[in-house]
């Protein structure tokens, strides 16, 4: 249920309500608008009357009820706002949202070795990469497969992020692991696999470091949805969900089926910001970029693409990784399609 507060509401009685409400039992949870405050109201609403509410305060506009399950994550809990995502990176803090230019996230899979994910590093930041991503941890179907070289590979990209000035992404897989990465990471991903571990997303909730949410493998929105709901209800609001692929009864031509009909789904549904994840999606470099342009053109936020050195000696995910030759003129030919949808912020810095 959400309460819309009349254009010009004092704060005192912004606040007076809201101890009022909070002595009925109800969790309000302030969003200042453009032009408005609401109040989001959680907790056993189902036996409210809205009329009861509007009599509290002469400067409520109106009551609505929420009727999606997903209650703080949907786009009426803010009134039809989107909400912005500030990520804090060496060079300042980073925006992510429908109203704000395109972020652009790269590198490896995994964090192989300081020189790699150094060079890697440089590469995609002087392309106009504003993050790198790679994996300290990696989950992997085999358990033969390479899994991450760990906690000493925190170090590295604590390595990447002081030459580079990039912001870090890096994947969280266990409760146990999340401190220490934190340390590190200025974004916390969660990855396809663990969309559903449930433990894990209230654990990254409790905590302020910013949470990218992957869609599962077989995951419908709505359970994708409800899984940012955890992070949400645990307290971190700054979330960003990134589609990375479903699977589908085809894969003879791509790894996944990535579902670009997710964009105007999520805007409909939802106030979180969205990353679209290209690599994963197709699993083939040359697919990567055909989808990349398409994301932009349909309005996505942000794009994650892996850039390997040497895709073919890469200890995993190689066929989808592009080199770094191939990422400066995908981000010239992105900076095209970016433009002409209003979401491109300067032209890519050319290398020297």
């Amino acid at each position: 249920m959400i309460v819309v507060m009349k254009v010009g509401s004092p704060e005192a009685e912004v606040a007076r309500l809201s101890q009022e409400l909070t002595e009925w039992g109800l969790t309000p949870e302030k969003i200042v608008g453009k032009h408005k405050v609401v109040l989001g109201l959680v907790g056993e609403t189902a036996s409210l009357d809205p009329l009861q509410i509007q009599e509290v305060s002469p400067w409520i506009e109106t009551v609505l009820r929420v009727e999606k399950p997903f209650k703080r994550v949907s786009r009426e809990f803010r009134h039809g706002e989107a909400s912005q995502v500030s990520v804090s990176t060496p060079e300042g803090p980073v925006l992510f949202g429908e109203h704000h230019p395109l972020v652009i996230v790269a590198g490896p899979c995994s964090v192989e070795n300081e020189e790699m994910i150094v060079e890697t590093a440089l590469r995609v930041k002087a392309a106009g990469a504003k993050f790198l991503r790679g994996g300290a941890y990696k989950p992997r179907t085999s358990p033969y497969s390479f899994q991450g070289h760990g906690e000493s590979a925190l170090s590295l990209l604590a390595a990447a992020r002081e030459a580079s000035g990039l912001g870090i992404i890096t994947e969280v897989m266990d409760t146990a692991d999340l401190d220490k990465i934190a340390e590190v990471a200025d974004f916390l991903q969660i990855g396809a696999r663990n969309m559903h571990n449930f433990s894990l997303l209230k654990k990254v909730g409790a905590q302020d470091k910013p949470v990218l949410l992957k869609r599962g493998m077989s995951a419908t929105i709505d359970e994708w949805l409800m899984a940012a709901e955890y992070i949400l209800a645990a307290g971190n609001s700054n979330v960003i969900l990134c589609e990375r692929g479903i699977r589908t009864f085809d894969r003879k031509y791509a790894r996944n089926t990535l579902d670009l009909s997710v964009l105007p789904v999520l805007r409909s549904l939802t106030h979180l910001p969205i990353m679209i994840d290209p690599s994963h999606g197709t699993g083939k470099a040359e697919y990567v970029p055909t989808m990349a342009m398409a994301a932009i053109a349909a309005g996505t936020d942000s794009l994650m693409i892996e850039v390997h050195p040497n895709p073919a000696k890469a200890l995993s995910d190689g066929p989808q990784s592009l080199t770094p030759e191939r990422f400066d003129s995908l981000v010239k030919e992105m900076e095209v399609i970016g433009k002409a949808v209003g979401r491109w912020a300067q032209p890519a810095v050319a290398l020297v």
